[in-house]
């Protein structure tokens, strides 16, 4: 309900908009991604045949709520117009991946194995950006 003023010059900082879309999604009651998908995702990142992880990733997103994947279709659109500019903001897909990755998918409860988790978060962001044009 609160109302911005789009043209005050703090929203002119990269950072600070980046950070208020990244605290956005990280505040979501449930994460781009649902709960109920984290494991499958993955799951099919794991998979070692990359014709068949690719076509598992694009299942599973097509299988999201349509909010989800609609909202997962507009943010992935423009996190790859921020990689096709890599060279002026120095955000390769890797780089991304790595910012997004524990923010659009995590678990429903922080586990030991967080770590080893972040990993493969990072994977399946750094693929769907990688094969945007596949997926959607």
């Amino acid at each position: 309900d609160e109302q911005l003023d789009l043209d005050d010059g703090r929203w002119e900082d990269i950072h600070v908009v980046t950070g208020a879309l990244k605290l956005f999604l990280r505040e979501l009651p449930e994460p781009l991604v649902p709960f109920s998908h984290f494991d499958k995702f993955i799951a099919a990142i794991k998979i070692q045949d990359p014709s068949l992880r690719g076509r598992c990733i694009r299942d599973l997103v097509l299988s999201l709520p349509p909010a989800h994947h609609d909202t997962m279709k507009v943010l992935f659109r423009h996190l790859c117009r921020v990689v096709e500019r890599k060279e002026e903001n120095r955000m390769s897909v890797q780089s991304v991946a790595i910012v997004f990755g524990p923010t659009l998918l995590r678990p429903a409860s922080e586990e030991a194995s967080m770590a080893m988790h972040m990993v493969f978060q990072n994977q399946v962001v750094e693929h769907i950006l990688n094969h945007y044009g596949y997926i959607f």
